[in-house]
Order: structure tokens, then C-alpha cells, then sequence
């Protein structure tokens, strides 16, 4: 299953009322890093069963980036039950990515 994106309308639902973590990637179209990190979060997508992937396009959802005060992209925080467990800012491995989802 791919990424789900997600926008201010889906984001309590998507991410803050579900059943199970999720990671949300805050990315944008122009931005390098974003664009080496997205195949590892669509990879991940597509394996990891226990968490959801979202992303979210900072310059489409300004008012998501700035609820959470992301200032750099790309930018990983991880919800478990409506709240943010930890944040990644900046590009990073997938097993960097796996070992933030064990939190």
C-alpha cells in the first residue's frame, strides 16, 4: 500500500484518531532530500503492516507544518495515540527510519 497523503480535512482521522502508529513524512515538491527520502517511505509502505505512512506536502498544508512546527523538511514525526512520539528532521536511512518506528 502506498504512502497516504493527507491534508488539514483527513489529518485527525488519518493520523491523530488511528488504531495504530503512524509516521508522517512533512515533504515538499521542490526539496532534494524529500525526493532521495520517497522511495524509502514508499518502500516502507508497502512492508511495514504495524504502523501507517502519511505524508504530508508542507507547501499545500502550511497550517499542518505550522501546527507542528516543522521548519525543516524532510521532516518524520512519529503519533502513537494522537500524540507525537518523536520526531527525525533531515534525511535519513531506512533503518534510521526502522528504529524510530520502535519507539
Amino acid at each position: 500500500m502506498a504512502a497516504l497523503h493527507v491534508t488539514v480535512q483527513d489529518f485527525e482521522k488519518e493520523v491523530l484518531q488511528s488504531d495504530k502508529p503512524v509516521l508522517v513524512d512533512f515533504w515538499a515538491d521542490w526539496c532534494g532530500p524529500c525526493k532521495m527520502l520517497l522511495p524509502i517511505i514508499e518502500g516502507l509502505a508497502d512492508e511495514v503492516t504495524d504502523t501507517k505512512i502519511c505524508k504530508v506536502n508542507v507547501d499545500e498544508q502550511g497550517e499542518l507544518a505550522q501546527r507542528y512546527k516543522v521548519m525543516t523538511i524532510p521532516t518524520l514525526i512519529l503519533f502513537k495515540n494522537g500524540e507525537i512520539v518523536t520526531k527525525s528532521v533531515g534525511l535519513v536511512s531506512k533503518n534510521e527510519i526502522l528504529e524510530l518506528l520502535k519507539k
